[in-house]
């Protein structure tokens, strides 16, 4: 489940969105050597993980670190994991 965040490109826009209630901005997205894409967003300062990320490998595999605090990882071969968000 590791991923080399050694990008070889990345999106420098900063792109916005508002889609399903959430407005949030890229930050950083790009493709690692390896072909593992991954892409960081800011929810802003209400958001109770202010490090929200996701990244999809060639393998199938996917990860999401969310806004609310909960991770979602799928292997891509039927093996999956979420973690709730944790009670502050």
């Amino acid at each position: 489940m590791s991923f080399n965040n050694s990008s070889t490109s990345s999106s420098g826009s900063n792109s916005t969105s508002s889609g399903s209630g959430s407005s949030y901005e890229i930050t950083s997205s790009g493709t690692n050597d390896q072909g593992n894409y991954y892409c960081s967003r800011d929810y802003g300062i209400g958001a109770a993980n202010d490090n929200s990320y996701h990244y999809s490998n060639t393998d199938g595999s996917y990860y999401y670190s969310n806004p609310n605090g909960s991770t979602y990882y799928n292997s891509g071969s039927g093996y999956f994991n979420y973690t709730p968000p944790q009670d502050k």
